[in-house]
């Protein structure tokens, strides 16, 4: 044998302290080396896995060193050998001279003898050696962690910076906490030989690599731990390309094409018609030469004679459906105003007891109940991840930063999460592992560093994890109570002048507490909206003939009714739900009310201005007055209201909570405000008439003026302009051409930006202005280098217990290449297309390498009471084995092991003597029965940094693509993708956007039906009527989402909500001037749509329109976001959008497609016809 440089050992290190190992030295000793025999042989055959050795004082030191290391590299068996490898040959060699130069000595005294020890040598290795020993460790995992092995042998420069004479340096360096003393590693190049003491050789020895089996027959490593080892794996696909026709946008080209034919299909349309009508005029001329036009005594007729055959099945329907309702409508209205007092008190009677309901009243704020179906994917694996692994923990986080002061390189052992970390021997004195166990990720300590340098990290993240709870438990209540101290100390610490940093911070509750603030908040600005639209609907009802009848002729009262008859129904509507148990929420608060004022007050405009321009027939009592009135208008007011109901009561077939309960409140409102005006509204405009016809005052009903009223009807300000000035224009035949094709031209290119509204809901939206969580997002987005964790969860059926079924989800030496976690990780290695950026870990890994006898985790008690029981680590460091490692290395405990010592493994508190321990990281991830059958299981990894909703949609959806491949690859159909992260709306909020957009229009398509079936039946099967009106209603929902693309309004539940609301307040624009224009008796298409336009356009300006927009208006001062968009702006382009529709583009349709005057509403000639008003 050779020679060696040190022997036997000297005592503790003195230049060491804080050391995770005892620091003992070896005495410096240059004498020929030792033959070892017997136990000691076998002791460094077991460490070094070959090769003779002279110093077996060594051993302890050697093996101390090494199997620590190697119980996180054995999962790579030829990484784990060429480690021992390396080490054995400084510390054990027989020619230990040739490799190492002895460079630093010092006496150190024991048991009063002095010796001379080594604290510091070189070790001189040749490149090729180092650098493939490098290779075949630098891609192994800590399942734990999901993250590399070598980022916690590298210091400071992590995995990703790291290097062959970096990871040596390390390893060499005694601040380390493992090396007893300095080791300076000199990597030689072939062939140098400069800088090289005498009789030195760089150690050349042949290292293994990752993908070659050891000499004691171990298998290669697994793909996740060598590259060389991985199948060939075809790339994912780059997403599909965006839709092109010649390189230019294929939508766009589309809509050009469709626009041209339309415009062009318009304008033949007109050409044709005018020669047709030309042609027809001609043979007019002729006729009258001819003598037609004449009876046969020779008299003039001035009308055309109806014959028989010329009235449709259609027109006898649609007159005997206006006569019907008509007849009904008047004969209730005659009665009602007859006995009003009773009316309203019956009114008030019913309403109170539905209203009573409102004490059962349920608020629901939770987002997971508002946005996501009890019965959706995401719903029911969030009902199972709770069920079985317990609610997600409660978040509270911190974020710190210290602008503008010096940064300080943090050089600290292993720092971040690794096994090893279990002390810091900085002066900080840390602990770098949870107090329960669990490790500690480095990604969700700190942020802002780049490739893994964790040290020039500008910000730390501190998180406050609470156990969770369901809301109706006691205990949830103490979370609450906590975190609102959390955040009482954490603002008052911000407030205080010596603070030194900057930080934004969140609790759980946060979220919807600054929802609920906020809301609270605005509360007063939608009341103002109320209240401005109440003082317009009092002033704007009145008729102001003189001025000393101001308040004879003001409908204050009126007006008033008219509210309160709104906010009746929808306490009816509220109440009733309350008491069948249907919960509400703070947006049917907010939304509800409007849409039904919106509604409401078209219906009280159209009735009261009619009644206003009506005059009362000789002989007519007042109550037969408003019974006529009522019988001319109560057939639209049904018609719009009845469309609208039935529009909400389909929504309500939608899956998403918040919606339905939208719906079913909204139809039930619209429903009970139409009776309501039927009833109460018509009671009270009887009792107005009753006093403004006795020239008393309102609200001093004793005082009467002596000016009489006028005997000729007001017709008011607005129906003259329209009728003399705006109808005319509108109609004119140059102004109708430009009209429709403005209006095609908007409806093609709101078509196109409806492929381009951007789906989703951001977080930040959701908060106020100047509210703290929109800090703590910027700081979030800024800060944090990894998304939320998302859980892969097994279910019932799958056998763990069984090579095939082990192999099938592990990943580490002898597992399929295609396993459960090795799947994940080839997701990860393309980030940006699966949005994975962490491993997941695993349990079963680290529960068969906490089995493996190299690792000295799993031990047995070999005498006493507990004989044959699991000892841990660090009590029975040389007891007897659980189990032994094959030859292959291959270790695969079979039924009876696996489920005697994994709650062993799952109770086992990782420490220094055992650093695969699964307390903490896994004593929540595996469920097991009664008989100890493994029913439920978890496998925890990491998504990129998401922020958009874009991003956390596709992440969710390729997710659940990659669990649906796990799924069909184990041949059992038990993968499934959980919710995710705990401290965000995730998984649960987020699916909704996976299938909104086919949601909405399954919504707004079952909303437009009813709009069609009732105008065809109430106009008695008028279907070109019903179709126009249907088409004009389609447009201003297409428009209003087009819109939303140019105005940066997102489309998600809020916004369909409001897009559904859409449909019932276009309805009003729409509905009441397609039946005006049917039942007008003018001869021609344009002078119908005139008079529907002078008459009905200008209630419906006064009752919708102007009544909408002062209060969408003042929600523009609201300060939510939430409001702010989808209220104020939304609601203002709905307004707007079905204002121009209903007021310019569809009596200009009608005009040129409208249904020809029926026959049967010809007048008779014995007697002269008023023009109806509506």
């Amino acid at each position: 044998p050779g020679y060696c440089a040190f022997y036997e050992e000297c005592g503790r290190n003195p230049t060491v302290s804080g050391s995770l190992l005892p620091p003992i030295i070896p005495c410096l000793n240059y004498s020929h080396a030792r033959a070892l025999k017997g136990e000691h042989y076998q002791q460094l055959k077991k460490v070094s896995g070959s090769g003779p050795v002279t110093l077996w004082v060594a051993l302890s030191v050697c093996s101390g060193d090494l199997m620590l290391s190697k119980a996180v590299l054995m999962r790579c068996p030829s990484c784990a050998d060429n480690f021992a490898h390396l080490h054995c040959i400084n510390t054990c060699s027989p020619n230990q001279t040739t490799t190492i130069n002895v460079t630093r000595t010092m006496n150190i005294t024991t048991l009063g003898i002095v010796k001379e020890a080594v604290v510091g040598y070189q070790a001189y290795l040749s490149t090729s050696f180092a650098d493939k020993s490098f290779e075949s460790c630098k891609n192994v995992r800590i399942p734990a962690t999901g993250g590399y092995a070598i980022a916690t042998m590298c210091g400071r420069y992590g995995s990703a910076l790291c290097t062959a004479q970096r990871w040596y340096d390390f390893q060499g360096d005694s601040s380390n906490g493992l090396a007893p003393l300095d080791i300076d590693f000199r990597l030689i190049p072939e062939g140098v030989t400069e800088g090289i003491p005498d009789g030195v050789v760089p150690y050349a020895g042949r290292a293994l690599g990752c993908n070659e089996m050891t000499p004691t027959g171990a298998e290669v490593c697994s793909c996740q731990d060598c590259q060389a080892s991985c199948p060939v794996v075809p790339s994912p696909p780059p997403p599909a390309e965006p839709f092109t026709i010649g390189g230019v946008d294929g939508y766009l080209v589309l809509c050009v094409i469709f626009l041209c034919v339309l415009i062009l299909a318009f304008l033949l349309f007109v050409l044709s018609t005018y020669l047709l009508r030309k042609e027809e005029g001609k043979d007019s001329e002729k006729g009258k030469g001819k003598g037609k036009g004449m009876d046969k005594n020779g008299n003039n007729v001035n009308e055309r004679l109806i014959e028989p055959w010329e009235v449709t099945c259609t027109d006898k329907n649609s007159l005997a459906t206006q006569e019907i309702l008509g007849f009904v409508f008047q004969a209730w209205g005659t009665l009602i105003a007859s006995h009003p007092l009773k009316v309203l008190l019956a009114s008030a009677v019913v309403i109170a007891v539905f209203a009573t309901g409102l004490m059962h009243i349920e608020l629901t704020t939770d987002p997971v109940q508002l946005w996501s179906a009890p019965n959706s994917r995401a719903r029911m694996e969030k009902d199972f991840h709770d069920k079985h692994f317990d609610p997600f923990f409660r978040t509270n986080q911190l974020i710190l930063t210290a602008p503008g002061r010096p940064g300080h390189v943090y050089d600290s052992l292993l720092f971040g999460n690794s096994p090893l970390s279990f002390k810091d021997i900085t002066d900080l004195q840390l602990s770098c592992m949870a107090d329960y166990g669990a490790p500690v990720f480095p990604f969700l300590a700190v942020g802002g560093y780049e490739n893994e340098g964790y040290t020039t990290a500008e910000a730390l993240i501190l998180t406050f994890s609470l156990n969770n709870y369901p809301r109706d438990n006691v205990k949830f209540k103490v979370a609450l109570e906590w975190e609102q101290r959390f955040l009482d100390i954490v603002q008052e610490y911000q407030k205080s002048p010596g603070n030194p940093f900057t930080f934004a911070y969140m609790a759980e509750r946060s979220l919807e507490d600054e929802i609920n603030r906020t809301t609270a908040e605005d509360i007063p600005i939608f009341m103002i909206s109320y209240a401005v639209i109440f003082v317009y609907i009092a002033v704007a009802l009145g008729e102001y003939t003189s001025f000393s009848r101001i308040l004879v002729d003001s409908k204050f009262l009126v007006g008033l009714g008219g509210i309160l008859v709104v906010g009746c129904s929808v306490l009816a509507s509220m109440g009733f739900y309350a008491w069948i148990g249907i919960p509400s929420s703070l947006i049917i608060l907010q939304v509800v009310p409007f849409l039904v004022l919106a509604v409401g007050a078209d219906n009280i405009f159209i009735f009261v201005l009619e009644y206003q321009r009506d005059a009362r027939r000789p002989g007519e009592k007042r109550e037969e007055q408003i019974g006529r009135v009522l019988g001319n208008v109560a057939p639209s007011m049904l018609l719009c209201s009845l469309s609208e109901s039935v529009c909400f009561f389909l929504g309500a077939l939608s899956t998403m909570p918040a919606v339905k309960s939208f719906a079913l409140y909204a139809a039930l409102a619209v429903l009970m405000d139409f009776v309501l005006q039927m009833t109460a509204f018509v009671a009270v405009l009887s009792l107005d008439a009753r006093r403004q016809d006795g020239n008393r005052c309102e609200l001093a009903c004793c005082v009467t003026v002596k000016t009489t009223a006028p005997s000729k009807p007001s017709e008011g300000f607005l129906l003259p302009v329209m009728r003399k000035y705006y109808a005319p224009v509108l109609l004119h035949p140059v102004t109708r051409v430009i009209v429709m094709v403005v209006f095609i031209f908007m409806f093609i290119s709101s078509i196109y930006l409806m492929f381009y509204v951007t789906v989703g809901l951001d977080q930040e939206l959701a908060m106020p202005q100047g509210s703290y969580m929109l800090e703590y997002f910027k700081y979030l987005y800024a800060y944090f280098e990894v998304g939320v964790p998302t859980y892969f969860v097994t279910t019932k059926g799958f056998n763990f217990t069984s090579v095939t079924g082990m192999n099938a989800t592990c990943s580490s030496v002898g597992c399929d290449p295609f396993s459960l976690t090795q799947k994940i990780q080839y997701a990860t290695e393309y980030p940006d297309l699966s949005y994975m950026a962490i491993p997941a870990n695993s349990w079963l890994d680290d529960f068969i390498d906490w089995l493996n006898p190299g690792s000295k985790c799993c031990r047995l008690y070999s005498v006493g009471p507990n004989k044959g029981k699991f000892c841990p680590a660090s009590e029975c460091e040389y007891q007897k084995h659980c189990v032994y490692t094959p030859t292959n290395g291959v270790l695969r405990p079979d039924m009876e092991q696996f489920n005697l010592f994994l709650p062993d493994f799952l109770g086992n508190r990782p420490d220094l003597q055992c650093p695969k321990g699964g307390l903490g990281a896994y004593d929540k991830a595996v469920i097991t029965d009664e008989s100890g059958e493994i029913i439920a299981t978890r496998f925890m990894a990491y998504h990129t940094a998401l922020t958009t909703s874009k991003e956390f949609t596709a992440a969710l959806k390729i997710a659940r693509e990659l669990a649906h491949n796990i799924t069909l690859s184990m041949r059992h159909q038990l993968i499934r993708l959980s919710s995710s992260s705990p401290s965000r709306v995730t998984y649960v909020f987020y699916e909704q956007y996976l299938t909104i957009v086919s949601e909405g229009l399954f919504n707004i398509s079952l909303c437009l039906l009813p709009t069609f079936v009732v105008c065809c039946l109430l106009l008695g099967m008028d279907l070109r009527s019903g179709a126009l009106n249907l088409l004009t209603i389609i447009m201003i929902t297409v428009d209003t989402v087009g819109v939303m693309t140019l105005w940066g309004i997102d489309y998600n539940a809020v916004a369909l909500i409001n897009l559904v609301t859409a449909v019932g307040i276009s309805v009003e624009f729409v509905s009441h001037m397609t039946r005006s224009f049917a039942m007008s008796i003018q001869p021609t298409h344009v002078e119908r749509a005139k008079e529907a336009t002078a008459t009905m356009g200008s209630a419906v300006f006064a009752g919708v329109a102007m009544t909408n927009l002062p209060g969408i208006v003042v929600l523009a001062f609201a300060k939510a976001q939430l409001i702010q968009i989808f209220f104020f702006r939304l609601n203002l382009v709905i307004t707007l959008l079905g204002m121009a529709h209903g007021l310019i583009f569809l009596p200009v349709l009608l005009s040129y497609f409208g249904e020809s005057v029926s026959p049967t509403q010809t007048p008779p000639p014995h007697y002269p016809v008023r023009t109806p008003h509506h």
